[in-house]
């Protein structure tokens, strides 16, 4: 698809953007100026973005401290409240305890699958970007996307598939859920997958997951999981966001999964991440 870039001046707004389309989903929005102030955009629109487009990329925007990010985040709706607070700080940790918080990947995942209520957004902020070339992308997978391009035959496996997962609490979550595979957007009404994978060969082995398939015959599971796998990662549903300093991000939950790939140990990656419900 081509990419076009196209002048936005919402007439709520006092500040002039321009658009352009991110392959293979997402859109990336840039202030005209410096020093734009996100909390001049009306969120009802930056919600429309979203969901419309899954990822919305905003550049150019002061960066927010983070006691006025967590107030903009309540323009939009509540804010799920962890055991830290609604602000976690995605750092490296000197003694981590949980893989979030090493430089090694993230496999794919869906935020809140053991919290109270799943959120419906999560709002990112770049505090200190990689170095380039090192690592730390995050991978967003559009599950409808995954879902549409499905054989016949996978959709009627896949729509068989429960996954009960399991995980130590360590860290702000943990316990043990059991999720179809297929599930529906609560807004969109979107045929949707929740799905999180074990760690696997990139992962620093720290507070791991487990899985447990039913649906399917035993002797299917690993071919089930590999083809689901790459059905996910496959560069048509997949877009890699790497990561700008100052950058903030704005992603459905519902539609999509999420993960890292692993970074560089010595260099910087620091995020902000606050869950709206």
């Amino acid at each position: 698809m081509m990419i076009s870039t196209e002048t936005i001046v919402p007439r709520e707004a006092a500040i002039e953007l321009s658009s352009q389309p991110v392959q293979p989903f997402g859109l990336l929005v840039e202030a005209n100026g410096t020093g734009a102030d996100l909390r001049e955009l009306p969120a009802s629109l930056l919600r429309q973005w979203t969901q419309k487009h899954g990822v919305v990329i905003l550049r150019g925007f002061s960066a927010l401290p983070k006691e006025e990010m967590v107030g903009y985040a309540r323009t939009w709706g509540e804010l799920l409240t962890w055991d830290f607070g609604e602000v976690l700080e995605l750092v490296i940790h000197e003694r981590p305890r949980n893989y979030l918080f090493t430089p090694g990947n993230v496999p794919l995942h869906w935020d809140g699958a053991f919290a109270r209520v799943v959120p419906r957004f999560q709002f990112f902020q770049c505090r200190k970007a990689p170095r380039p070339g090192a690592g730390g992308e995050t991978i967003f997978s559009h599950t409808p996307t995954v879902w549409r391009r499905a054989t016949a035959a996978q959709r009627e496996e896949w729509s068989k598939v429960v996954i009960t997962y399991t995980t130590e609490k360590v860290a702000h979550y943990g316990g043990q859920v059991t999720v179809p595979l297929v599930s529906r957007h609560p807004d969109t009404g979107a045929t949707t997958l929740r799905f999180a994978e074990e760690l696997n060969d990139e992962s620093v082995k720290l507070n791991p997951l487990f899985i447990e398939i039913a649906g399917i015959p035993a002797e299917r599971r690993e071919g089930f999981l590999q083809e689901l796998r790459q059905a996910l990662y496959d560069p048509r549903a997949c877009y890699v966001h790497a990561w700008r300093d100052g950058d903030m991000l704005l992603a459905d939950n519902h539609a999509q999964l999420h993960g890292r790939n692993a970074f560089q140990a010595d260099s910087p990656r620091h995020l902000q991440r606050i869950h709206i419900l």
